[in-house]
């Protein structure tokens, strides 16, 4: 299956939708009104795909900051040359701050900190953030745009921002339900009832219904 357990729509309007990133797989679209040069932007999970951050800073002049734990995507953006409105930070973002286990995909290239089966599985401690506590330590008081691809670590932290009140304009997020154990279409259709309660409406989703692009109206 593609994902088409799911059943929404578009129904917010965004004139000049824009897709960035060099490869199908890590394209986002965002709603360009409203950003500019003093628009803060997240990125969460990056792996070694860098293409949507550096075309956002490129097109639009924007500060990204973007957050990815594991080793592979640490020694991977150190070994780049990057932008000087690129800022890697190598901590994760999570409901809590402290450390957890990071768990590996025996078939990607990635890891998680949920379980992906129920067999024995291998992994590293690293060190973990709410976005609130980093937000106050980078000084923000607003996102402009907040993407995120965490390996199913996606609906804790979107029930985080949204218990903190953070304050968020777009919200770019590719959900992982039925790739977890642990994780349904239930767990997916939940957290967007839950963003719809907090006036965040679909501007963009894709065709297989996993990535999602939202803005608070």
């Amino acid at each position: 299956m593609l994902g088409l357990e799911l059943d929404y729509r578009v129904e917010a309007e965004c004139a000049g939708k824009d897709s960035l990133g060099s490869k199908k797989h890590w394209s986002w679209c965002i709603c360009p009104e409203g950003i500019s040069r003093s628009s803060i932007v997240y990125s969460l999970g990056v792996g070694r795909d860098i293409s949507f951050d550096i075309a956002m800073i490129e097109k639009y002049q924007v500060q990204v900051y973007a957050f990815d734990p594991t080793p592979h995507s640490i020694d991977w953006v150190k070994s780049r040359t990057v932008p000087e409105h690129f800022h890697f930070f190598d901590y994760g973002i999570a409901s809590f701050d402290g450390t957890a286990m990071l768990y590996d995909n025996p078939n990607h290239n990635s890891q998680s900190i949920l379980h992906r089966s129920k067999g024995k599985e291998t992994g590293l401690e690293v060190q973990f953030h709410t976005l609130k506590t980093v937000m106050e330590t980078l000084g923000h008081k607003k996102i402009d745009i907040l993407k995120m691809d965490i390996e199913g670590a996606e609906y804790e932290v979107l029930d985080n921002v949204l218990s903190s009140d953070i304050k968020v304009d777009q919200l770019l997020v590719e959900f992982h339900h039925n790739k977890f154990r642990d994780i349904s279409v239930s767990d997916t259709k939940k957290i967007i009832g839950k963003l719809y309660k907090n006036h965040f409406r679909i501007f963009y989703l894709s065709a297989r219904q996993r990535e999602f692009s939202f803005i608070r109206i």
